[in-house]
């Protein structure tokens, strides 16, 4: 979290929290969903507006957290704004090795490196991942790679799980304002 950000909340603890505005698709990429948005419908059928400023979405990715019943929330200063997930709070962007002596390059939505340990396929033939971050979900573009870390025997071969299953498994909730587990 960064400082400024640590600073924000001491000196304003009690700032009411934001629900519905902020949303990461399946590819991670964050929406703004104001209140036309949200009255339209649920994420992700009704997704809102892509946010494209590479300045505020390194600010989300740097304050990007789940609370202690798996919501996840981007802390904005004082202010805990929710997350709508669509699929899982982490997005795997994958680079399968190019040549024998590479390394497999995986990564966050948010930049941050990722390690893969068990994998599984959901009911919509998803790829999903658990990961010491968190549980993931594989950018769709990146499934030939993702197919051959999988066959070369370098991620565990997937599962099947539905889909309706994996928040409550793996902790997470796909909108803050649904009831906890």
């Amino acid at each position: 979290m960064d400082e400024i950000v640590k600073a924000a909340l001491k000196k304003w603890p009690n700032v009411p929290h934001c629900v519905g505005w902020l949303a990461v698709d399946a590819r991670g990429d964050w929406y703004m969903r104001d209140e036309r948005v949200q009255a339209a419908g649920a994420f992700p059928q009704v997704k809102g507006s892509r946010i494209t400023h590479d300045k505020l979405r390194e600010f989300i990715h740097r304050n990007y957290e789940h609370d202690a019943d798996g919501a996840w929330f981007f802390q904005n200063g004082p202010q805990r704004v929710y997350v709508e997930l669509e699929a899982a709070p982490w997005v795997l962007r994958v680079r399968a090795p190019q040549g024998a002596d590479e390394a497999a390059e995986v990564q966050t939505h948010s930049g941050l490196p990722a390690t893969v340990s068990a994998t599984w396929i959901d009911d919509a033939g998803r790829l999903f991942a658990e990961t010491p971050l968190g549980f993931a979900v594989v950018h769709p573009q990146d499934m030939h790679d993702a197919s051959a870390l999988l066959e070369g025997g370098t991620w565990p071969a997937p599962q099947p799980l539905a889909f309706s299953e994996m928040p409550q498994r793996f902790g997470y909730r796909l909108s803050p304002q649904a009831q906890p587990r």
